[in-house]
């Protein structure tokens, strides 16, 4: 007769923290990693973020960060979390931004 085998598990308690923000673009955007250029329209963008073991401050770490397509308010059947790189949205911003200055720039006063 055969013995049965126990089998333990250890299990570590992470929590972790769910930031969200609204970004919105006046203009069409592009982000690498996403085919094609993104509408105007308002993102939902996610990072998550877990501690790190520091007992002097209260540091985290970013896990992920992503955006929700469609944008919000757009009808459709379906929506994608797509995990994109924070760097390649803040450069998406600083087009925006750009752009914005130059069509401000053009509109007479």
């Amino acid at each position: 007769m055969s013995e049965a085998k126990t089998c333990s598990l250890t299990l570590r308690h992470m929590t972790t923290r769910t930031t969200r923000r609204v970004v919105t673009f006046n203009h069409a955007f592009t982000l690498n990693g996403i085919e094609g250029a993104l509408p105007p329209g308002c993102y939902m963008i996610e990072t998550e973020e877990e501690p790190l073991d520091s007992m002097s401050i209260t540091a985290y770490r970013r896990l992920a960060t992503t955006i929700t397509l469609p944008a919000i308010g757009t009808i459709s059947l379906r929506k994608q979390l797509v995990t994109i790189d924070p760097e390649d949205l803040i450069a998406a911003q600083r087009v925006e931004i750009d752009a914005d200055k130059m069509t401000r720039a053009r509109v007479p006063a």
